[in-house]
């Protein structure tokens, strides 16, 4: 662990070249790691770590179509893919990637099989932090740990498949055997995590809330939104709307701002950009800032929590759930934003 400089705050971090892979698959040679779960993380923790040459097994229910998912993916029935019962049963460590209402509904079987020494890694400090609605109370004497890679576990395979890495948290609930560091460090460095740096369960998922519905996705959605209405509004064209709202932003600036930050980006864009930008971003931060503090206070709280186990463990969750995505999907942002992206270069 080395003590990194971030804006002039110092932080614990973990590179690779500080605990490189090696180093990870000797910690863990005599382990059998156990991903629960092959929906959204899962599928790209348990494969990176496979490839990254550790003993992984995959427990789902049999008969899903992540199941399906899982055999297309080359695990093996009755050999590395088994029912959740038995993987958790087989597994020294845990991996506990089902959703947070999974979670909930998957707890008694995992809880059977947390024996003594036992480690069980979360990637969202969900379960935990919100136990008093969750119902998730590890016994005292196995390692409860956490390694949250920042993105999907679509972006975590492809970077990894890249040759890249994507960072991640990590976090030390309880330290039962002695080795819950060395195991967490192993684990990020095994998933393909291109640094880790320390974290809490509760502070993991404070942020992971406020980023998701914030600037991440909700946010940003109702920013897209609001200027492209905008603009159609104001008689511009779908295709001059949507190229001027996202994707000059995500193919041409972003990639500048992840290269070099917003600093460096708005030193390389047209002077009368840059007047622009700099007379407007305060007046965004004034009126957004109060919003993202009664957002950070409804996380907290623990309200937004009680949202979503409300409402992901109605009867009806999927079909609301695949009614408001189409409704995103079938606006006209985003069917214009299909014919845009399909009349890029690299498509003809």
């Amino acid at each position: 662990m080395a003590k990194m400089n971030f804006g002039g705050v110092e932080e614990n971090v973990v590179t690779r070249e500080e605990f490189p892979l090696g180093k990870a698959r000797e910690s863990l040679k005599n382990e059998t790691i156990a991903v629960i779960g092959y929906g959204i993380q899962g599928p790209g923790q348990a494969l990176n770590l496979r490839d990254n040459g550790f003993d992984v097994i995959v427990g789902q229910r049999s008969g899903s179509k992540s199941w399906d998912k899982a055999v297309a993916d080359g695990w093996v029935a009755g050999e590395t893919l088994f029912d959740i019962d038995e993987a958790a049963r087989r597994g020294t460590i845990i991996l506990y990637l089902l959703s947070d209402a999974g979670q909930i509904d998957a707890w008694p079987t995992i809880l059977r099989h947390l024996t003594k020494g036992k480690a069980l890694c979360f990637s969202h400090g969900f379960g935990i932090t919100y136990s008093d609605r969750t119902g998730i109370i590890p016994p005292p004497d196995v390692d409860v740990i956490l390694v949250a890679p920042k993105g999907s576990g679509t972006s975590l395979r492809r970077l990894f498949l890249a040759g890249c890495g994507l960072n991640s948290s990590y976090a030390v609930y309880r330290d039962a055997t002695g080795r819950a560091v060395e195991r967490v460090t192993a684990l990020g460095i095994g998933v393909g995590s291109g640094y880790l740096f320390e974290t809490t369960f509760r502070k993991e998922v404070y942020s992971d809330l406020t980023g998701e519905r914030g600037t991440l996705m909700g946010a940003l959605q109702g920013l897209f939104v609001a200027q492209y209405d905008t603009l159609r509004e104001r008689g511009h064209s779908p295709s001059e709307a949507f190229n001027e709202t996202v994707e000059e932003l995500t193919q041409s600036l972003m990639p500048l701002v992840a290269e070099n930050g917003m600093d460096w980006m708005y030193a390389n864009c047209s002077t009368t950009a840059q007047r622009g930008a700099l007379d407007w971003w305060r007046r965004f931060r004034d009126v957004t800032k109060p919003l993202f503090e009664e957002l950070y206070d409804e996380v907290e709280s623990g309200r937004e929590a009680q949202l979503s186990i409300d409402s992901n463990s109605r009867p009806d969750y999927r079909m609301r759930l695949e009614e408001e995505l189409r409704e995103l999907h079938e606006s006209e942002m985003w069917q214009a934003g299909k014919t845009v992206r399909s009349l890029r270069p690299e498509n003809n």
